[in-house]
């Protein structure tokens, strides 16, 4: 399952959506996810992915901009969470 399938389920899953709502180019404003909402989806996102997105500055504004984020992070070894240690 590809990063954009895992996080389209994920909507689903989480805030109620159908798959028609969860497009890869679907605006979040226009299926009603608020800022808030987004913060609290990405929190979810790190937990699903094992990734830090903290210092992820780039504009999220559509399901594939959630993608791109999470794929960027995955790519990169500093933002991967490192296991609690014992």
């Amino acid at each position: 399952m590809s990063t954009l399938e895992k996080i389209q389920q994920l909507m689903r899953e989480r805030l109620g959506l159908s798959e028609e709502q969860v497009q890869p180019g679907q605006s979040l404003e226009a299926i009603g996810i608020d800022s808030l909402a987004v913060v609290e989806l990405m929190f979810d996102l790190e937990d699903e992915f094992g990734v830090r997105l903290t210092d992820e500055r780039t504009p999220v504004t559509s399901v594939q901009d959630i993608a791109a984020v999470i794929d960027r992070a995955l790519a990169n070894p500093e933002q991967l969470k490192q296991p609690a240690s014992a």
